[in-house]
């Protein structure tokens, strides 16, 4: 296979994961050792979100190929993107959490849900609980009144039972 078609097979698959991701996060992995490297990517396999690194020239010319304008000032200097296909805040919570933690690395910007994002919206998804999260705590807020409704219920049959006992 030649470095032509090599390139070419490169992109088709990068415009693929760009078109099936809900969300995409582009960084500069400047600074990363490979230790922390080794540690990000099995973040990144436990939660089922690809990272690739790449050619800027590849990256940029997948992503137009997928429909995605206006990235060309996110893919200067390295590159590297973490592509999610189930959920659109993962990526940028992973990364997040990894800057946090090793003060290196640098969002550039991103995709969610098919819409071009900048580094600083990156950061406020970061910050989002999982879905898993956000699912319990409305879960829980349905509990406690749920809850109520049979504690009054429960005294009301209670309350019967007694008269019932009493006639």
């Amino acid at each position: 296979m030649s470095t032509f078609e090599s390139k070419k097979q490169i992109v088709t698959d990068l415009q693929e994961k760009f078109a099936a991701a809900q969300g995409v996060v582009v960084v500069d992995y400047t600074g990363v050792n490979a230790k922390q490297t080794t540690e990000l990517r099995k973040a990144m396999r436990e939660n089922n979100v690809d990272y690739v690194v790449a050619k800027n020239t590849l990256f940029l010319r997948a992503a137009e190929g997928a429909g995605y304008t206006g990235m060309k000032d996110m893919f200067t200097g390295v590159s590297a993107v973490a592509f999610c296909a189930e959920d659109a805040v993962k990526p940028a919570n992973i990364i997040s959490k990894f800057i946090k933690d090793n003060k290196v690395m640098v969002a550039k910007g991103g995709i969610l849900e098919g819409e071009v994002i900048d580094a600083a919206k990156v950061e406020v998804l970061g910050s989002l609980p999982s879905k898993e999260e956000l699912l319990s705590k409305v879960a829980s807020c349905f509990k406690g009144p749920l809850q109520n409704v049979c504690y009054a219920l429960d005294a009301v049959r209670k309350k019967a039972e007694e008269e019932n006992a009493s006639a």
